[in-house]
């Protein structure tokens, strides 16, 4: 069974002023669209880098997650430093990643633009940025789902299927 962790990035949610809404939308899409076994690792973090890393090494390294999805953190605020965190810990980048996600967000919202999104590797866990709102999170992980599986396999990850149907299909209400 894939572990998948699932890290909230925002500085009112981890300081308990407003619910996560984007760690649950992550989770709510996966249980669409994942048909394998699978089990959610969550994490809620303050914007912080030092937290971050801290944070992707635990899941990665301790935890064992083949797939790590972060949301929240990604645009150009001073504090929007999730892209940071992520480079710093991983061992090879994976810019395509970030290169369609913005792409796919720029047909729904101008402003997709200052999303600075990415994706990396760490030992045999692939992470993976997201922005924070939960409509974005559908946008992004439908148009990257597709390589997914076999990144995480090509790694030595483990083993992912999905119902492919699904992946650009499904949006949250």
């Amino acid at each position: 069974m894939l572990s998948i962790g699932i890290v909230t990035v925002s500085d009112r949610a981890a300081a308990g002023l407003y619910p996560d809404a984007g760690g649950p939308a992550v989770a709510a899409w996966l249980r669409r669209v994942v048909v394998s076994p699978w089990r959610p690792v969550t994490r809620l973090v303050a914007d912080e880098r030092v937290r971050i890393e801290a944070v992707l090494r635990d899941l990665a390294d301790g935890e064992g997650c083949g797939l790590i999805i972060t949301t929240g953190g990604t645009g150009p605020a001073p504090r929007d430093v999730t892209p940071e965190a992520t480079v710093a810990v991983c061992d090879r980048l994976l810019p395509g990643f970030g290169e369609l996600m913005r792409r796919e967000s720029l047909r729904v919202v101008p402003t997709a633009i200052l999303s600075r999104q990415t994706a990396g590797i760490r030992g045999r866990s692939l992470i993976v940025n997201l922005p924070g709102k939960p409509a974005a999170i559908a946008d992004c992980l439908g148009a990257v789902m597709p390589a997914i599986p076999d990144c995480l396999d090509l790694i030595g990850a483990g083993r992912l299927d999905t119902d492919p149907a699904q992946c650009r299909a499904y949006r949250p209400d």
